[in-house]
């Protein structure tokens, strides 16, 4: 009776021993579990060896590269002319086509109407009236040199002349407002054969990019007939993230690539960056001058800029493989220390960062780290497939 009383509390301590040890032990595996869990690895210094893992110290450098932006090719607005006709008429005759180059000055069509005729006559009036009384006035000036002569006629005729002159400086502005000469008007140089014939001259150098008139056509005030483009200096159009504004400082030269020509890099200059941001791309424009001297580019081409950036600021950059993107979000892998860990063993936690602009094969990091952490910069691949698996195991 004593032997099995004294066997029963043997079996009884020793269960409880059992039991108590079982339960420190799944403390320290959760504990440790807690500590390194599913966003924290483990790696043995053979381990990094063998996965080409290697790690460095950030610190803070100045921000150098360039800022990547899509752009659109479009006209320099100085270099292209809508033309027209500021009064009423019909087409008498259209001397150019779509395409065709022309030269400033160069008469791109005829308008023939009764206003202009009217223009002219009104203008050849108000000259003839000028020639007469300035011969009057002059007239009257030599009688007076001559002592035979009136004050008050020589002041008649001088107000005369002044209210002929005005007149017809008022009519000289208004033909060559709607684009007439003076050889326009004295058609071989007599007032013979007025016509009312308008000649519609291009402004500028170009190609005929648009040409919207036929023979025979009325023409408004407000119609567009041709549009002359010089595409010899053209703009190139992008937008770059709010926050790069920073970083860009006074018209830096910049880098524009198309499909078009693969191969090639063709120079340009900033000469505006907008003042309003978009608010729904939280995006500002970023416009770019380009000379064009063979028109090998050509406007709407799309393409690339290439914005350089830095020299003045500096920040947190790290190598673009340190990076992994992964839903929408981007971290990389940080070395914690731990003492509770055996020499020669490594954790590295997963740690989500804000990047900033791609600066030649380093990224800028906006938030998420801070001088003097320390980053895996090689084998990230592996470490992200060993927390891959970790993360597998304890839902299993």
């Amino acid at each position: 009776m004593k032997f099995h009383i004294k066997f029963l509390l043997m079996l009884i301590i020793s269960t409880a021993l059992f039991i108590g040890c079982g339960e420190k032990k799944n403390e320290e595996v959760k504990e440790e579990g807690q500590e390194h869990g599913k966003e924290e690895v483990v790696i043995s210094d053979k381990a990094m060896k063998e996965m080409g893992i290697e790690t460095q110290v950030i610190k803070e450098e100045i921000l150098t590269g360039v800022i990547k932006a899509a752009a659109k090719l479009i006209p320099d607005q100085d270099f292209e002319a809508q033309v027209g006709s500021l009064v009423q008429g019909r087409v008498h005759k259209v001397f150019v086509k779509e395409g065709d180059n022309v030269k400033a000055g160069q008469v791109l069509m005829q308008l023939e109407g009764l206003e202009i005729g009217e223009l002219k006559a009104v203008y050849l009036k108000a000259k003839s009236n000028l020639d007469y009384y300035k011969a009057v006035y002059e007239r009257q000036k030599t009688l007076i040199e001559q002592n035979i002569g009136s004050q008050k006629v020589l002041q008649e005729a001088k107000a005369d002349y002044e209210k002929a002159s005005a007149e017809f400086n008022a009519e000289d502005n208004r033909i060559h407002a709607v684009g007439l000469s003076h050889e326009d008007v004295l058609e071989n140089g007599t007032h013979e054969h007025i016509g009312g014939i308008l000649p519609i001259k291009s402004p500028i150098n170009g190609i005929v990019t648009e040409r919207n008139v036929v023979i025979g056509q009325l023409v408004e005030a407000n119609t567009t007939a041709f549009r002359i483009m010089n595409i010899s200096n053209l703009w190139a159009e992008g937008q770059i993230y709010e926050k790069d504004i920073s970083k860009l400082s006074g018209k830096p030269k910049i880098e524009f690539t198309t499909s078009a020509y693969p191969k090639e890099r063709f120079k340009g200059e900033v000469i505006l960056v907008g003042q309003t941001i978009d608010e729904h791309s939280r995006t500002i424009k970023v416009r770019a001058t380009f000379n064009n001297p063979v028109n090998r580019l050509k406007p709407q081409m799309f393409g690339e800029m290439f914005i350089p950036i830095g020299g003045n600021i500096k920040g947190i950059v790290v190598p673009s493989d340190a990076i992994v993107k992964e839903n929408g979000k981007s971290y990389l892998f940080t070395v914690e220390n731990d003492l509770t860990l055996p020499t020669g063993r490594h954790v590295f936690k997963k740690q989500l960062v804000e990047i900033g602009s791609e600066l030649g094969g380093k990224i800028e990091i906006k938030t998420g780290l801070k001088e003097g952490d320390k980053i895996a910069y090689k084998g990230v691949f592996f470490l992200k497939s060993e927390l891959l698996k970790e993360t597998l195991a304890e839902e299993e």
